[in-house]
């Protein structure tokens, strides 16, 4: 049966939406898939640079998700003014990409916040780019998001409504 509950829509924000943004995406998508709940959810990813438009994620990030049996299928894109109403969570990487998309527009109504701050196992202010990094650098950036977007998922099912049956 439908739920009558929008589903929650959430977008993750890095510099260049090839490496960090779009492995959150995948690594979200998997969690959602495990927890039977990806219809209540939309994710997507963007950058705030404009560089990469349109190319896949890095091959070097993509091979080290598809090695953990996650799917990157996501093509880069630059975020826009309209994503701060069209999403109820924007998710950034590092300072740099909050202050971006704070620039953006004076009054969101995106909830607009660090990812890291849902790590439950790891410290770390940033999700550091990988992109002049060895294999190392992509594990531990995918250690991280799989540890921050495991407690953002259960904070935001907890925060959703009963579906009604």
């Amino acid at each position: 049966m439908e739920s009558p509950n929008p589903p929650t829509r959430v977008l993750f924000v890095c510099l260049g939406n090839i490496c960090r943004s779009p492995a959150a995406e995948g690594v979200f998508l998997h969690q959602l898939g495990e927890a039977q709940a990806l219809d209540q959810f939309v994710v997507d990813s963007a950058g705030t640079g404009s560089w990469h438009v349109g190319k896949p994620a890095d091959a070097r990030m993509r091979a080290a998700a598809s090695r953990r049996g996650i799917e990157l299928p996501s093509r880069a894109r630059q975020i826009e003014v309209a994503d701060l109403s069209r999403f109820d969570h924007i998710l950034t990487m590092d300072a740099d990409n909050l202050r971006g998309v704070h620039a953006l527009a004076a009054n969101p109504s995106a909830q607009i916040e660090s990812l890291t701050r849902y790590c439950r196992q790891h410290r770390a202010t940033e999700v550091p780019d990988p992109y002049y990094g060895g294999p190392e650098a992509f594990e531990h950036v995918l250690d991280l998001l799989n540890d921050a977007c495991a407690g953002l998922l259960k904070a935001l099912l907890e925060a959703r409504p009963p579906a009604h049956h």
